[in-house]
């Protein structure tokens, strides 16, 4: 009878790899098949790629699509050097983000089943788990970005995986000194994982400081947490503590930013609600007669999270005032903590570090992930109860939700597939300004309001224009007018030009900043709003 269970239960673990197996492939499909032109592409986006390019060119981890090519720090190098290691095939970086962030799809999709099924230790569960995350649209634009957060959820999820190992060797290591031997392995490797996560995206120190906290909250004694804690920053202050030391050298930065107070905006938490809407509504037409009731989706907002606080702080606390009792799930206890971690980083950084963070799709993406990763577990919790009517609330609730996202991720697919985003478009590569500007004679600097895709697509490194207020620190910055006249005397002298992108479309403000610049300049292009300035012929 033993055998037949066990041979049943590898049966099982059999099946759930192959189900699976088949959405990471199904999902690295969707990606490929959503993109023929390439991922959507944005200012950090071609930050990504200069920097890969200027790695494979031997130059370091540098701002190669500025004309200054300061050594970058402002962006952590992780998702540049992964693109520079598939480079190193020959793939051109630009390139190259498609071909990552389609097998990040398929490799966050398959972790997730991994985290599902070890959470709840049913194969249903963690195959359900992974197939929200692959037909949640919000998700699947995450990945069709040509961004780091894919890699970053990737280092995450494995954190998260090594971290609940760790735990569960921990339980074994009394009888075994080897068992010990190896969760301090899986702890050193946990670390590192975070480490890893960190120089994709700062936001790492989120899941560094869940995982202290974690330690120090579920442990029984605090011999074992200072012990454990320790280990754990053995894997991962060297690699951080290397980067810090690093920039400062180089630029004498630890991470390009300055500590200074900036309130949250109304616009940035609207844009937040807005994008919490779409996530948690994936039909448009319902989420658009929603979001007409006053407050409706702050109300959900808060009140997830007071439900996650107290299911959270009654676990730990319980466990750190009694360590007697029952340690809560790992995995599920660790996302919890960790969506609050995050989001405290996130804002901490909007008000003290860079005002320019807004609560883009892109940067709340990791939440979504613990809020499917606690959507399913409480799913799961109703299935326990093993009740007829909970088993049909719960299965209706999965198939509700299932049929509303696959609606919605086949309509997001098609939008995709009709053309490029961002940069990416065809309004920017078949620019006529972009050709004029790809046969300006060598060493005619290009000054704009759009960098990014000027670097792109004439493979010249562009400069900056002045500009009244720094949009990091949200402070004026200094010497304007002299900076007006230093690009007005270069594009006069016939050392420049000034290309001015979406002319007029801007505020009332930034558009001042242009006539001041364009003022006296000879407008030698013009075309679809895109105006491009040289010295008099």
């Amino acid at each position: 009878m033993t055998n037949v269970r066990a041979a049943s239960f590898l049966t099982l673990r059999h099946a759930q790899g192959i189900a699976l197996g088949l959405l990471a492939a199904l999902a690295t499909f969707l990606v490929l098949y959503a993109t023929p032109q390439g991922l959507s592409l944005s200012d950090d986006s071609i930050a990504y790629i200069a920097g890969a390019r200027s790695i494979l060119s031997g130059n370091g981890y540098r701002e190669a699509w500025l004309a200054s090519n300061q050594p970058g720090t402002h962006l952590p190098p992780g998702f540049s050097s992964m693109l520079a290691l598939i480079g190193l095939s020959g793939l051109d970086p630009l390139r190259g983000t498609r071909f990552i962030n389609s097998l990040l799809f398929g490799a966050n999709t398959f972790l997730l089943g991994l985290v599902g099924w070890r959470m709840t230790r049913s194969q249903i569960a963690g195959v359900l788990l992974a197939l929200l995350f692959v037909f949640n649209a919000s998700m699947f634009r995450v990945h069709t970005a040509a961004m780091s957060e894919p890699l970053y959820i990737f280092f995450c999820l494995a954190a998260f995986l090594t971290f609940s190992n760790y735990f569960g060797m921990q339980e074994l290591a009394p009888a075994s000194d080897s068992k010990l031997s190896d969760s301090r392995i899986l702890l050193i490797l946990t670390g590192i994982l975070t480490a890893f996560a960190y120089l994709t995206r700062y936001a790492g120190l989120a899941l560094l400081a869940t995982f202290l906290a974690t330690l120090i909250l579920l442990h029984d004694t605090w011999k074992k947490r200072i012990t454990s804690a320790a280990i754990f920053l053995a894997g991962f202050i060297p690699f951080a503590l290397a980067w810090s030391i690093r920039n400062k050298l180089v630029a004498d930065s630890a991470t390009n930013r300055a500590l200074i107070y900036h309130p949250l905006t109304t616009e940035n938490i609207e844009t937040g609600i807005r994008n919490f809407s779409l996530f948690l509504v994936p039909l448009e037409t319902w989420r658009r007669a929603l979001i007409k009731i006053p407050n409706l989706f702050v109300i959900i907002l808060v009140m997830i999270a007071l439900v996650l606080l107290v299911w959270i702080m009654s676990k730990g606390l319980k466990k750190l005032i009694q360590p007697s009792t029952q340690r809560p799930e790992i995995l599920s206890f660790t996302n919890a903590l960790y969506i609050f971690a995050y989001l405290a980083s996130i804002i901490s950084s909007m008000l003290l570090f860079d005002a320019s963070t807004k609560f883009k799709l892109r940067i709340v993406s990791p939440i979504y992930v613990g809020l499917l990763i606690m959507l399913v577990l409480f799913g799961y919790w109703l299935w326990q109860k093993r009740a007829i009517y909970w088993w049909a609330l719960t299965a209706v609730i999965a198939i509700f939700i299932l049929t509303l996202s696959v609606y919605d991720m086949s309509d997001v697919v098609k939008q995709l597939r009709k053309g490029g985003q961002g940069y990416a478009s065809f309004q920017w590569f078949d620019s006529q300004a972009m050709q004029f500007l790809r046969e300006l004679p060598e060493g005619i600097r290009i000054y704009s309001n759009q960098v990014a895709p000027v670097y792109l697509y004439t493979g010249r490194p562009g400069y900056v224009l002045p500009d009244l207020v720094d949009p990091v620190t949200s402070l004026p910055r200094g010497n304007y007018e002299e900076g007006v006249a230093a690009v007005q005397s270069d594009v006069l002298l016939g050392n420049a030009v000034l290309a001015l992108f979406k002319f007029g479309s801007e505020s009332e403000d930034v558009q001042s900043i242009y006539i001041n610049l364009s003022d006296g300049l000879y407008l030698a292009h013009d075309t679809r709003g895109d105006k491009i300035y040289t010295a008099y012929p």
